[in-house]
């Protein structure tokens, strides 16, 4: 839903659509870059909104700024608070961030072209919200990694040269045989195996957590495995998933995510939420 504004000063940042919403819920709101959020308003819907700088928002702007990760963070809490603000009061769809508009003018356009789909969006939105799922398996210590033997095991085909002289002399010490090498390679497979039992073992967990709550949801939604250095976490994340819920089925939803993490040692599930309903609002086609 992004069109590129004409050239000039401004454009207009569009948030999120929501149906039935008090205006006043958005006085004194601010958005990105600290602008202003207003409403443009087209029979029921209302399309939040604030006025952006083409100096940072324009189409080669957003290109690099979309890179910087401390401007996409700034702007990505921005575009949240507007938008759950929004959710608290009126069923409210998110867009993606960084959804650019000429003017309002063109957002009313948008706004009355999809009307059908945008109703059909808050339809299925409606008395619902969004809860984020993790589930992360504790590093277990496993056993150190074995020394590989101080003697040569050569590979298949291969060796060492022969000495150009030959051994006079005692007879030398006999060193390590082909057993030391063996041992090796047999602990190297144990710890591969061991390495395979946990990661069936973790694909097993999530599966039993995810049906678990899947069950008191309407949708549900799995996503990548977040990075490490972004969740702070050191173990095994196992599920990253998103669940669309009647608000009456929260506390069930919760509970039974308490009793997964009980039942499953070395397993902590993490629960967050609401959340305005981002995972479960379809791409314009």
């Amino acid at each position: 839903m992004t069109t590129a504004p004409a050239a000039g000063g401004t454009a207009v940042y569009l948030y999120g659509v929501a149906r039935g919403l008090d205006p006043a819920a958005l006085r004194g709101a601010a958005g990105v870059a600290g602008a202003p959020v207003r409403g443009v308003v087209e029979g029921p819907l209302t399309a939040l909104v604030s006025t952006v700088r083409l100096e940072e928002y324009g189409e080669t702007a957003l290109r690099a700024n979309l890179e910087d990760l401390a401007w996409l963070e700034a702007t990505a809490r921005a575009h949240h608070a507007v938008v759950d603000r929004a959710a608290h009061v009126a069923p409210t769809a998110p867009v993606a961030i960084a959804t650019i508009y000429r003017d309002d003018a063109r957002v009313a356009e948008v706004l009355a072209a999809q009307s059908a789909r945008f109703r059909d969006v808050l339809d299925g939105v409606a008395g619902r919200s969004e809860w984020g799922v993790k589930a992360y398996a504790a590093p277990a210590p496993g056993p150190a990694a074995p020394e590989e033997p101080a003697t040569h095991v050569p590979e298949p085909g291969g060796g060492l040269a022969p000495s150009a002289e030959p051994l006079t002399g005692p007879t030398p010490a006999a060193e390590p045989g082909p057993g030391a090498g063996t041992a090796y390679l047999q602990a190297r497979q144990r710890e591969r195996r061991r390495r395979e039992d946990a990661a069936r073992r973790s694909a097993g967990h999530a599966r039993e957590i995810h049906a678990a709550l899947a069950g008191h949801a309407v949708a549900s939604r799995h996503h990548p495995p977040q990075d490490p250095r972004l969740s702070g976490r050191p173990g095994t994340q196992l599920l990253n998933a998103a669940y669309l819920l009647e608000e009456e089925k929260v506390e069930a939803f919760r509970a039974e995510a308490a009793a997964a993490a009980d039942r499953l040692p070395g397993v902590e599930v993490e629960v967050t939420g609401p959340w305005p309903p981002y995972s479960f609002i379809p791409e314009s086609g």
